[in-house]
């Protein structure tokens, strides 16, 4: 048991001169690997023809599911290969939610490396998956086990960054969560490139880039995991007082246990804030590039046709510039994520989310008559200021947290919350793509088959402002007593270190700057990278 001392959560909490602003990039050498969620699709069309290479080997018509799972002759559908992606965000909602009150215990330090070893070792196993052609394999390795990493390492930071930055805790989580999203542009690239290196005539190359991968992101997330840093109990930054008690009603200095949540009217509003917010974002992200296809067709060449109405050479030439769409939308999503949160701090989180929701409904309820009047320039621009939202909304919702239950248990309850977002990862693409069928199949034009689905959208914003507006400051009762507090505080294995030293705690910068700037630069130069290449991608759009 020594051997892993270092990982217990009071050896994590820091002395008096820590630099707080090295957790912030610890916090994003994390979610900078597991982001790569979002990019996993890079995968499905190579892994349809890891045993044709060239040409998917389709199953016998008549072959049954289980069959068709544990065959080695015939190559796997990506419909298949899609379940992966739908079993990241369930696992990644249960796990943080199940696992959320062990975290705040067992600190950050421990969930960071338990993350680590979930998600790469996910990767492992996927790659023996894929070496052996079973597909069950990879829905255990990175779907079952990988998601398990995915909840943990998304939400270890959480708490932890709040107690760091008091003043400033919508910008502290939204650097951290801005590498969730930026975390497929970094990865997506890479991973591509790793498959052509390692394509051969009997080989698609895609289990050694898992294993590749894997190797990366275990250095990067350890190197993290073992950065991060706990502030003692009473800690503030040098020179900041609290706000007075009564400045805010909506930002408590009281604590709610996580265990209590579930029976407390606030927790169910702003989980719906966010499980709307969120399902109007996620249709739209995963269906972008047909989206832009389908309605303008030929007028994003300057042609008077409708999509279907195109060659095969025309609709290539919109495929790309429909894949420039969706890399302009990538660089919202992150932007937003960071910039909205950090408005967040002078806003207020329920004015931010009333903007999210009222600029939403009048973005959504006008993009048909735009699309209809052929205005390809202002559609993108109201896609690129909504996707902002989508990400603002994961961005904001643990200062939120924060602000209406206290900030002692705040990772245990944003780990419940995200089931919000196992909902509306289910509720978001069915939504769109069903609508969407059944516009077509009713005769609907491609062109028009969206209109009903953004009506319906901006509906959903209407409700979910109203549950926003409802939000009002938590209850005396649902707050932990004073001997409750001191519970759960020797359970969380705090040390107060003014008791230690007799002094009030403060922070009084003595890290070394090199240290801050090497950590800024290992996660920034990948980051930037990353954007990079979004850009040139979403350059097409402007030739």
């Amino acid at each position: 048991m020594a051997l892993f001392d270092f990982l217990e959560k009071e050896r994590t909490v820091a002395g008096a001169g820590f630099n707080r602003w090295l957790v912030p990039p610890a916090a994003l050498a994390i979610h900078l690997c597991i982001g790569m969620a979002y990019g996993f699709s890079v995968f499905w069309l190579p892994l349809s023809k890891a045993l044709g290479i060239k040409e998917s080997i389709a199953c016998a018509a008549d072959i049954g599911l289980l069959e068709r799972i544990l065959s080695t002759s015939c190559d796997w559908q990506i419909s298949m290969l899609g379940w992966m992606y739908t079993m990241f965000f369930v696992f990644l909602g249960l796990s943080a939610w199940l696992f959320g009150g062990w975290l705040e215990h067992a600190g950050p330090r421990k969930a960071g490396v338990v993350s680590a070893v979930c998600w790469c070792g996910g990767l492992v196993i996927s790659a023996l998956g894929v070496y052996q052609h079973q597909i069950w394999l990879m829905w255990l390795g990175s779907g079952v086990i990988g998601g398990i990493g995915l909840g943990l390492g998304y939400i270890s930071p959480v708490s932890t960054l709040i107690k760091w930055f008091p003043d400033r805790r919508g910008m502290a989580t939204g650097m951290a969560i801005m590498g969730f999203g930026g975390g497929a542009m970094i990865g997506a690239p890479l991973a591509d490139k790793l498959m052509k290196f390692f394509a051969t005539p009997d080989s698609v190359g895609v289990w050694q880039t898992f294993l590749v991968m894997a190797a990366i992101y275990f250095v990067f997330m350890m190197a993290g995991a073992l950065s991060y840093r706990v502030p003692p109990t009473g800690w503030k930054p040098a020179g900041w007082t609290p706000p007075a008690t009564n400045g805010n009603a909506m930002i408590t200095t009281r604590h709610v246990h996580a265990s209590k949540v579930w029976g407390i009217p606030q927790f169910w509003l702003v989980w719906w804030v966010l499980c709307l917010n969120v399902t109007a974002g996620i249709g739209i992200l995963g269906m972008a590039s047909p989206l832009l296809q389908e309605i303008f067709g030929g007028q994003l060449l300057g042609v008077a046709k409708t999509f279907n109405e195109l060659d095969t050479a025309q609709k290539a030439q919109i495929a790309a510039i429909a894949a420039g769409f969706t890399g302009l939308l990538s660089l919202f999503n992150i932007g937003g994520r960071f910039a909205w949160a950090s408005c967040s701090d002078f806003l207020g989180r329920k004015v931010t989310y009333g903007i999210f929701f009222v600029l939403g409904f009048a973005l959504y309820a006008s993009i048909p008559s735009m699309a209809h009047g052929g205005h390809p320039a202002l559609f993108v621009g109201f896609f690129c200021i909504i996707l902002s939202m989508y990400g603002g909304g994961f961005a904001t919702v643990p200062a939120y947290l924060a602000d209406l239950f206290g900030t002692q248990m705040v990772g245990a309850i944003h780990g419940r919350l995200l089931t919000a977002w196992a909902a509306a990862g289910v509720f978001g693409p069915i939504l769109v793509n069903y609508v969407r069928e059944y516009q077509i199949a009713a005769g609907v034009p491609k062109a028009q088959a969206y209109d009903i689905t953004m009506y319906v959208l901006a509906g959903l914003l209407v409700v979910g402002l109203i549950c926003n507006l409802l939000v009002r400051p938590v209850a005396d009762k649902h707050f932990m007593t004073d001997a409750e507090l001191a519970a759960e505080k020797k359970l969380a294995h705090e040390r107060d270190a003014a008791a230690a030293t007799g002094t009030a705690v403060a922070s009084n910068g003595v890290t070394s700057p090199v240290a801050v700037a090497f950590g800024w630069l290992a996660v920034g130069i990948p980051l930037a990278i990353g954007i990079s290449i979004t850009v040139q991608k979403a350059a097409v759009l402007f030739k």
